[in-house]
């Protein structure tokens, strides 16, 4: 081989090494929140593996119950007067039973979504476990 071409290759393996090595830097680099922060949702996240609250994971199979989700989440994000995470709460129904789970910016929210879910077609009952976030 060349010299100029195993110069090339030497380059080109060190500067790989050299990158390589600092992806891994910032792999290894943990991110920890203060307990007070926003972003700590241990214990919720705590509370729902341990299977006594509902998950999405929970959404009955049945034709019935994905077209109620379906259309209860088509409603929530059509409304834009609600928050991004109003927007974005669980939506889980289980034989007509629809379960409302995650933050909300006010009581309001909570009862708007509530409303949205009650006046859906085959909605037999609402189980609203939403959470107010307001400070």
């Amino acid at each position: 081989m060349s010299t100029r071409l195993l110069l090339v290759m030497f380059t080109l393996t060190g500067s790989l090494i050299m990158m390589t090595g600092t992806v891994r830097a910032e792999q290894n680099t943990a991110i920890y929140l203060a307990a007070d922060s926003a972003l700590e949702n241990t214990e919720i996240n705590v509370r729902d593996k341990d299977n006594t609250t509902l998950t999405p994971e929970d959404q009955q199979e049945t034709e019935g119950d994905i077209k109620i989700t379906a259309a209860i989440r088509q409603a929530v994000v059509k409304n834009e007067s609600l928050s991004v995470n109003a927007q974005n709460i669980k939506i889980i129904t289980r034989n007509g039973v629809v379960t409302l789970r995650g933050p909300v910016a006010s009581g309001e929210e909570s009862m708007k979504l509530q409303e949205i879910a009650k006046k859906t077609h085959g909605v037999m009952r609402v189980e609203n476990q939403l959470e107010n976030k307001a400070p």
